[in-house]
Formats: C-alpha cells, structure tokens, sequence
C-alpha cells in the first residue's frame, strides 16, 4: 500500500510539472488578471439576469506587463449562457492592448482551466496506477485523437471540403490509432478495429440512407446558424450534422468492439479447444448483455444534454407528439436510433470475426502480420 501511495505521489508530481509547461504554452496570446475592485452601481438586475455593466479594477498577473493596474468595462446582455458576472479576487482571462504607448485590457473570462488541469491530472494519476502500460497508451491513443481532430478534422470541416468522406477517413485512422495503440497487433487488436470498422460502416450507411427522409437541415447543432453565416453560407451544415452522428456512434462502437474482441481472447485462452462455432456461441451470449446496457447509455448521454429542455416541454404542458416531431428533438432521436443500431451490428459482427482470426493457426496469423503495412508505417512515424 505504501508502495502504490509512492508511485501515485512521483506521477502527480511529474505530471504537476507538465501542466506548467502545458499552462504556459495554452497562454501564448491572453493574460491572466485578477479583480482587485469591482462596482456594481451600473448593473440592474432583473430576475436572475442581469444587465448594464461592471467596473473593474484587473492587476495584470502574466506577460511583459505584469503588475500593472487596468480600468476595465465589463458589458452584461441579460444573456446569462454568455455574461460572466466577476467578484473580488477572482482570476479571470484576459487581453492587454497597447496603442499610443497607452495599455487597453478586456477581460474575456473567469479562469477555469487551471481548474480543469488540476481534474484531468487526477485523471491522469488514476489511469497510469490501476492499468499501467495499458494505461499509457490510452493515455497517448486519447491525446492522439485531440490533436488529430483539432488539427485536422476541424480545419478541413471549416475549409468546406467533402465533409463526409473526410470524417469517415479520419474515423477509420483514428480507430486504427487508438485500438493498436491499446491493443497491439494482435489478434485482439485485428478483431476490435475490424469490429469497429463494420458498425462504422452501417452508421455512415444508415446515415446517408435515412437522413433525407426525416428533412433535417442540421440547423439544430449549437451555434450552426452562427456558423454558417460566419462561412458566408458556404459550409454545408446538413453534412456537418451527418459527420456528428457518424462520430457520435464511432466511441461507443470501438468500446463495444474491444469488449468482445477480449471477451473472444479471454475465452480462447482458457479454453484453448474452444472452436469457432463455440465461441461464437459464448461471445453472442456476452454481447447480448453488453447491448443491453450500451443502447440505454446512448439514450442517457443524449439526453442528459438535454434536461433543461425536456423541464421546459413539462412546464409548456406539451403533448408527446408534439414534442417527438420537433426538428431538434428529431435531430436527437435520429443521432440514438442510428448509433444504437450500428452497435447492435458491432457485437455480432465482432463476434464472428473474432472467432475467425482466433480460429487461425499461429503461422497463418504471423503472414498476416508480415503483411500489414499499416504497422510499419506506425513504427517509421513514431522512430
């Protein structure tokens, strides 16, 4: 027990050392102030919104003009999803401009992120302990998939280029990154990403097929009108809703598809006789119980973005029909049904694919390594 205290306390330690740098390459442009003085005299409130504006005094914290003082302005709409209402003492984000040899300061923010450092360390910490090299590896598979998606897939949505086939590809790359990072080209490693590969396939499918039917115009995702103005209507937001649901379904479908790929390896390794009818029996048996619960935690990690919403269907006293052919509440219903099916698709097919390739003899397994050229190039980038 001492040990394991030990080990958690080097990780945080090495990991709190991170972060610093992490911090300081996170505040390339803003600054960090902290409210000194604040006056309300010209905020009316009204209700729980407020409206008019704050005068704050900020000392500047970071950047070459530490330790200054501003006089800044903080403008409140009444639109409490955007106003930040500050108090003494409190952190915030900011912009420090220089003209005329005269300093000009905004303040963009309440600092959160040194809060959300501090959780994802936690989160760091927990994961290295209980699965180590495992561990590791999701660690790097996760970071991966953050940079690839910021620097490649939101970049090339905003460009306008073909939006479902860039999604897909980077779907497919981003599966074959986390499951051989996580797994290995082994045998479980194939049977996941080809897993995965299939329910990728029916959701794009179902997707493509079903999409028009329901005439929806992608208009309900956060901040799509603004997007599309922003684009000089150029962007295809439909396609981008398209893209959503696809990427939506991806996660829970390589869960699942690794679920039964070690499910079949486990089974395989005890039971070395096991034949391919086996275990596809006993990994069916497994999948039905893992679906079960797989399809009920879409429906609640959909609709838990949801509630104040569905409060507000209750306070509006509306009628279920009324409230089933809502185009945003449409749009959801289609993101579930579609990501459910590509799962209930998942587990079988994983399944007997799983009990192929476990079927396979050693030497046959060892060409199909030689083969595959993916990992070679795997290896050349990370050399």
């Amino acid at each position: 027990m001492k040990k394991i205290g030990i080990i958690i306390f080097i990780i945080f330690l090495a990991l709190l050392v991170f972060s610093k740098k992490l911090e300081g390459y996170i505040f390339k442009k803003e600054n960090i102030g902290r409210v000194l003085v604040v006056d309300n005299s010209n905020t009316i409130v009204q209700g729980v919104s407020k409206v008019g504006s704050q005068a704050l005094t900020v000392e500047i914290l970071t950047g070459k003009n530490k330790g200054k003082i501003l006089k800044i302005n903080n403008l409140l709409n009444g639109s409490m999803e955007y106003d930040e209402f500050y108090q003494r003492n409190d952190k915030v984000l900011m912009y420090v401009m220089e003209k005329d040899g005269e300093l000009f300061g905004k303040v963009l923010s309440l600092l959160r992120v040194d809060k959300i450092i501090g959780l994802g360390l936690l989160f760091v910490t927990l994961l290295l302990v209980y699965a180590r090299k495992v561990g590791f590896q999701s660690l790097l598979s996760f970071i991966g998939s953050v940079v690839i998606i910021w620097e490649f897939l939101i970049p090339a949505l905003k460009n306008g280029e073909n939006i479902f086939l860039v999604t897909i590809l980077t779907l497919i790359f981003l599966s074959a990154l986390i499951i051989f990072l996580v797994a290995g080209f082994t045998r479980k490693g194939f049977t996941a990403f080809l897993g995965t590969m299939s329910g990728l396939f029916v959701t794009a499918s179902l997707t493509f097929i079903f999409g028009d039917i329901f005439r929806i115009d992608g208009m309900s995702q956060p901040f799509a009108q603004s997007v599309v103005f922003s684009s000089a209507m150029r962007l295809d937001i439909l396609k981008i809703f398209y893209a959503a649901i696809v990427i939506g379904a991806s996660g829970a479908a390589m869960d699942i598809a690794m679920d039964m790929s070690a499910t079949i390896e486990e089974l395989k390794y005890h039971n070395p006789a096991l034949n391919g009818k086996e275990l596809i029996k006993s990994g069916f048996n497994v999948g039905r119980s893992v679906i079960g619960t797989m399809t009920t935690t879409l429906l609640l990690a959909y609709s838990g973005g949801f509630l104040t919403l569905l409060i507000l269907f209750l306070e509006r006293d509306m009628t279920l029909l009324q409230i089933l052919n809502m185009k945003m509440i449409t749009s959801e219903i289609i993101k579930i049904i579609i990501g459910s099916i590509g799962l209930v698709v998942v587990a079988p097919m994983t399944t007997y694919i799983g009990a192929i390739i476990y079927s396979l003899d050693d030497e046959k397994v060892r060409k199909i390594n030689s083969n595959f050229q993916l990992k070679r190039i795997i290896n050349m980038i990370l050399k």
